[in-house]
């Protein structure tokens, strides 16, 4: 999967908009847009970064929520 597809995936997997991305990870509009459209290529250790606090993001909501992995219920 090229780089470009995988940022449009980890946005689709956040459900949200390109504006919405961008100013979570404080990156201008236009910079992810050409990102996505493939007019600039997007460093991949980057990418590695926001998919991290992606991923980090999910856990922490799920330990809020009394949930371990694959669902279980912490006590």
């Amino acid at each position: 999967m090229e780089l470009q597809d995988q940022i449009i995936a980890l946005r689709k997997e956040t459900k949200m908009g390109r504006r919405e991305f961008a100013e979570y990870f404080g990156i201008p509009y236009r910079t992810l847009q050409d990102w996505e459209l493939g007019n600039r290529k997007m460093p991949e250790y980057l990418y590695r970064l926001m998919a991290y606090k992606v991923e980090m993001e999910k856990i922490g909501q799920a330990k809020e929520k009394g949930e371990g992995e694959n669902g279980q219920i912490l006590c």
